[in-house]
């Protein structure tokens, strides 16, 4: 069993940064892609970017590419999700999720356990 805590959202400025953490209990962490998806009001939840296991590849979104990075503690059992040069367009519920699987997906139901989520507002 994994349990996700993500933390680190808020209301911050367009063009401003936020970096959101997700906080992972269970012996796998290291050997499970870790995903970041998105929900705003009124729509779908989607994909934003992925970690492999090892931490050695990312895949992102295309809108989100050159200003989101996501990066990994393997130490710490903790992904994380820089997000800079943010946009209105961005303001969404985060979730982090864990993928029993060295490789990362695009799509939601190819992961296995997921965090609450945390809010992330951006004003104009």
């Amino acid at each position: 069993q994994v349990q996700l805590v993500e933390s680190g959202g808020g209301l911050v400025q367009a063009g401003g940064s936020l970096r959101l953490s997700c906080a992972a209990s269970g012996r796998t962490f290291s050997t499970s892609a870790m995903g970041w998806f998105r929900q705003a009001p009124g729509k779908e939840r989607e994909f934003v970017g992925f970690i492999s296991g090892s931490g050695g590849s990312t895949v992102y979104k295309g809108s989100v590419k050159g200003r989101f990075t996501i990066s990994r503690d393997n130490t710490k059992n903790t992904v994380f999700l820089q997000m800079n040069s943010l946009k209105p367009e961005d303001t969404a519920v985060y979730f982090c999720a864990a993928r029993t699987a060295i490789w990362g997906s695009t799509m939601s139901h190819a992961y296995d356990y997921w965090g609450q989520g945390t809010q992330v507002t951006v004003s104009s």
